[in-house]
């Protein structure tokens, strides 16, 4: 069954969604607002049933109350229209579950009792239990051959850890069906990286290292710990942002063009990357990667605690807050063209950003004291204002300027562009390709490990030479070492021309 959205579009197809940890941090602030945005839409069938599942003692009206209030807390008042709020309540369920236990999986078996649709299994919990609740669900009789299962990222610890988690899941569901999850692959700008490349020829003839001098990666937060000390001083920020997030945004830009859109097809481009991704020796360890942990420091005119003065911190602790390093992609299209990757905590702003910088024309005839100005950079910007800026050079106007030089953007900022068209959230994008069961926006098994194996050699490295991570204050943008990193090749960082 199907029905038809604003646009006119056939709705996807009708599931049932089991929602695990549906009462977690992630499924109020994301899940069930995109789910909502989704309804709002017109783009869930009239059949498609929710079910949420947590520990806690709640019934079913207790539970609409908590997700109607976080609804109203995490979706614009203008967009929550009482109509659609009041259909989309009705379609939700909840059972209260132990995971780890095997016993309550029966009472799942009676709620999909002839339901007569595939399952979608969302996993918003811890990976460690997994494949616990994957193989309860299949010996609790509630699967069939359609189901599929979602999980979120970080899978696993390192390369070992990664692939007991992968092989419990593994067990009970084939790669077809399982969808892992990196929220930046649903991003509208992400999404416009593929049209972007593929459906231009201006791009797509100068992608390559004789156009290309070197790429610039920035993912950026203001935040610190945030409560989340006992995972992220185990984890870091290497296996944290790097492991998933920059990885997957240096294979988008990387890859070399698919077949087809076919998700296996994008996919396999994107495992040559991570295959061709340079190792890291002990003698580039010292120049081309910076680690770092931030101090107290000011940020918006607010004060805000050092990394080892957050609340119940280690503070002997050498986790790193900030990474930035140069790395390369060994193969024909990029060789010699350098990619440098920044990732922080508490650092100025949110800024999540692409920068292709573009070589410099080979004979120069305008003035020597704006050569630095001459060459073009391709700026895609992930968040906080989605969009794509090309900076190009033109003759600054007036009478007395002659022929000097000005920068300025030929500027696609899609809130502008698109002023009735509300940018959906990623998550909405992602929730929607499961119930098509479309797998391009996914990442598979293979992705994940060659980037566990790739971080795995770095975090060895590292602890082979026990050095402490360079201090820098917060509000800033990393240790002075990262700006050195960049300027020892002639070069700076985008925010610094």
């Amino acid at each position: 069954m199907s029905q038809r959205n604003r646009t006119g579009q056939t709705a996807g197809t009708e599931i049932d969604l089991a929602l695990f940890g549906a009462l977690g941090d992630l499924a109020q602030r994301k899940l069930f607002p995109a789910l909502f945005h989704l309804e709002r839409e017109g783009l869930l069938d009239p059949a498609t049933r929710l079910l949420g599942l947590a520990r806690q003692e709640l019934d079913a009206d207790a539970f609409r109350a908590r997700i109607e209030k976080a609804l109203r807390t995490y979706v614009k008042a203008e967009e929550l229209e009482r109509s659609v709020l009041k259909r989309f309540l009705a379609r939700l369920d909840f059972l209260t579950l132990d995971f780890t236990q095997p016993e309550g999986y029966a009472a799942i078996r009676e709620w999909r009792q002839d339901a007569g649709r595939p399952m979608v299994v969302y996993l918003s919990v811890a990976a460690r239990i997994y494949g616990d609740i994957c193989r309860h669900l299949e010996a609790g009789g509630c699967l069939d051959d359609e189901c599929r299962v979602v999980v979120e990222k970080p899978i696993g610890y390192d390369l070992a850890s990664s692939a007991e988690i992968n092989d419990a899941i593994g067990a009970v569901f084939p790669e077809s069906r399982i969808y892992r999850i990196d929220h930046y692959l649903g991003k509208e700008t992400v999404q416009n990286l593929i049209a972007l490349r593929f459906a231009n020829p201006l791009f797509g003839t100068q992608w390559n290292q004789n156009h290309i001098s070197h790429v610039e990666i920035t993912v950026a937060e203001q935040v610190g710990i945030e409560g989340r000390w006992g995972y992220f001083d185990d984890a870091g920020q290497l296996r944290d942002m790097v492991q998933n997030h920059l990885l997957q945004l240096v294979c988008l830009i990387a890859m070399d063009p698919p077949a087809n859109l076919d998700a296996d097809a994008i996919r396999d481009e994107k495992v040559k990357v991570l295959k061709a991704l340079k190792p890291f020796t002990d003698d580039m360890l010292g120049r081309d990667v910076v680690r770092g942990q931030y101090t107290a420091g000011t940020i918006d005119g607010r004060s805000v605690p050092g990394y080892l003065e957050e609340e119940g911190a280690n503070t002997e602790s050498h986790t790193e807050s900030f990474v930035a390093m140069k790395t390369g992609v060994a193969n024909w299209r990029w060789a010699g063209v350098p990619f440098y990757l920044r990732t922080g905590k508490r650092m100025p702003e949110k800024l999540s950003q692409i920068v292709i910088h573009f070589r410099q024309q080979p004979h120069y005839i305008f003035d020597p004291d704006q050569r630095d100005l001459a060459a073009n950079k391709l700026v895609i910007r992930l968040q906080p204002e989605e969009g794509i800026a090309l900076e190009v050079l033109t003759k600054d106007s007036g009478l007395d300027k002659g022929m000097r030089l000005r920068r300025g953007p030929l500027h696609l900022d899609f809130n502008s562009a698109f002023p009735k068209t509300r940018i959906p959230d990623a998550y909405e994008r992602l929730l929607l390709e499961v119930m098509k069961g479309q797998q391009y926006l996914f990442v598979r098994r293979d992705e994940v490990e060659h980037a566990w194996q790739w971080c795995d050699n770095l975090i060895a490295a590292w602890q082979d030479r026990d050095e402490p991570p360079r201090r820098y204050p917060a509000g800033s943008w990393g240790p002075v070492a990262s700006i050195a990193m960049i300027t020892q090749d002639g070069r700076s960082w985008y925010e610094d021309y």
